[in-house]
């Protein structure tokens, strides 16, 4: 199995009358490590999906090889050795990790003999530069492992140009550099060809060769990752050398406690524990961070707090007081919640987006009998000016905007007025570089004026440069506390693996 390289030219792609793409062009070349690059919106998974048979090119064509290629569905990708690892993993947890691969092939015959499929298998992995357990449940596996099978079964279908969508957003800084080392390993010795959609540049320059760089549809740079700067790549990506600085921390976090969780015990979900945690404090005018590998209890955790999930033992304390998290406390109390996919968990998809702006406000600030729904509609217009919510129109369903947008407009409305607890979950996922910057200074302001913050996120360098404290979590429970300011980003990740 070799390498192959791949040319991009000229694809354009639009959606009536939104173009998408406009005439982008990109040359991976064969056994190397590319980085493609760009906010939000910028066409980077257009053009991917254009590349593997997803959508249909409207212009423009692809070289395989220095072969022009037919692509319009996945199966066209699939015979010319094309394959994908998601963001998010699409391997069966309850299968073994043998089954996943098996059961992954085109050819699967309508009776498995096991142990001829056990037996090629091991020869399989006897080849492979990293080894996972065949007959290990995906379930019971570390994220890391999950990730390097999701490698494996790309490989075990012979695949000989590899897309990793932002492939370490649900790793430890240990298993991100790990993982990444591998592929680049497996780039240079010449058996694949690997493209890497990220965001952070810190990976980028330890292990990228080349980048192509788009920006709102088109290609906005290219180059060799020894010859460009993180300034370089920035002004690419955003058109200005430099992200916004990071908001500045403000004195010291109040006596006052705001937040208490104690002993509290939700049940088993999907297989997995619940929550246990002994003790989580969060004072006034104080940012708490919450690390841990995706699916440690976070979302559980936002979702008791958001009152989507109860307790069965234990007690949370705003204020000093039992809270409940009932609309009628939260209002009382003044807690806002982002919950984990807002537009899932925290909106009404149906619905305009002016509603959903006015979901926190509507029947307290309307004083009759029925809707204002000119005040409505001017509140909303101020929040979608002030956060830069780009909707065709107020009134579409908030369903239909994109996962950004959906996110800006959940802000907007979770930070309107007097806020005294605010929980947030993966705050910045789906915003461009301004919008995170614009989204970190509100959380910032916020502690600065005595809010108090629990911050949950599964990026490790956000919350190390937001919070006061940091409080890991592993396997539902709070494992390890410790002071934002000179922790090491390598101790975290130890806890994180739930090696304490």
């Amino acid at each position: 199995m070799t390498a192959i390289g791949i040319e991009a030219i000229d694809i354009g792609k639009h959606f009536g009358s939104f173009h998408a793409l406009s005439g982008v062009s990109m040359k991976v070349a064969p056994g190397s490590v590319h980085g493609l690059l760009g906010e939000n919106g910028a066409g980077k998974s257009t053009l991917v999906k254009c590349l593997l048979g997803y959508y249909k090119a409207d212009t423009g064509s692809f070289l395989v090889d220095d072969r022009e290629a037919t692509i319009e569905r996945p199966a066209d990708a699939d015979a010319l050795g094309l394959g994908m690892v998601y963001q998010h993993f699409t391997l069966v947890p309850s299968m073994t990790v043998a089954e996943n691969l098996v059961m992954s092939r085109r050819d699967v015959p309508a009776a498995i003999d096991w142990r001829a499929e056990k037996a090629a298998l091991g020869e399989f992995m006897r080849g492979m530069p990293f080894k996972v357990p065949l007959d290990a449940e995906v379930g019971t596996l570390a994220a890391g492992e999950r990730q390097k099978t999701e490698i494996v079964k790309q490989l075990y279908l012979q695949r000989r140009f590899l897309v990793l969508d932002e492939p370490t957003s649900v790793l430890t800084p240990q298993e991100a550099t790990e993982m990444l080392g591998l592929v680049r390993d497996l780039a240079h010795s010449g058996q694949l060809t690997i493209v890497i959609i990220t965001h952070k540049l810190k990976e980028v320059a330890a292990f990228v060769d080349e980048v192509t760089v788009l920006r709102r549809g088109r290609f906005a740079g290219a180059g060799l990752v020894k010859d460009l700067g993180a300034a370089d790549l920035t002004a690419m990506m955003i058109g200005e050398p430099h992200a916004p600085a990071n908001p500045e921390r403000l004195g010291e976090p109040a006596a006052e406690i705001r937040l208490a969780v104690r002993d509290l015990r939700t049940a088993a979900d999907g297989g997995r524990k619940g929550l246990s945690i002994a003790a989580l404090d969060v004072k006034a005018g104080e940012i708490v961070g919450i690390a841990g590998v995706s699916g440690n209890g976070q979302k559980d955790l936002v979702e008791v707090l958001g009152g989507q999930r109860p307790i069965e033992a234990g007690e949370v304390l705003v204020d000093g007081t039992q809270y409940d998290a009932s609309r009628a406390q939260s209002q009382a109390r003044h807690v806002r919640v982002l919950p984990e996919e807002p537009l899932r968990n925290g909106c009404v998809p149906p619905m305009t987006v002016v509603d959903n702006l006015n979901l926190r406000a509507f029947d307290t600030a309307n004083s009759r009998l029925w809707l204002d729904r000119s005040a409505m509609a001017a509140r909303a217009a101020s929040m979608i000016a002030a956060y830069g919510i780009r909707a065709p129109s107020p009134i579409v369903p908030i369903g239909v905007l994109s996962g950004g947008n959906v996110q800006r407009c959940v802000l907007a409305r979770e930070f309107d007025g007097d806020v005294r607890l605010l929980v947030l979950a993966n705050p910045c996922f789906g915003l461009d570089v301004k919008a995170v910057a614009e989204t970190r200074a509100r959380i910032m302001a916020a502690r600065n004026q005595g809010t108090a913050v629990l911050l949950i996120s599964e990026d490790l360098d956000e919350i190390l440069e937001l919070s006061d404290r940091v409080a890991v979590m592993h396997d539902g429970e709070i494992v390890h506390q410790m002071p934002a300011a000179g922790a090491d980003p390598q101790e975290i990740g130890r806890h994180m693996l739930g090696h304490h």
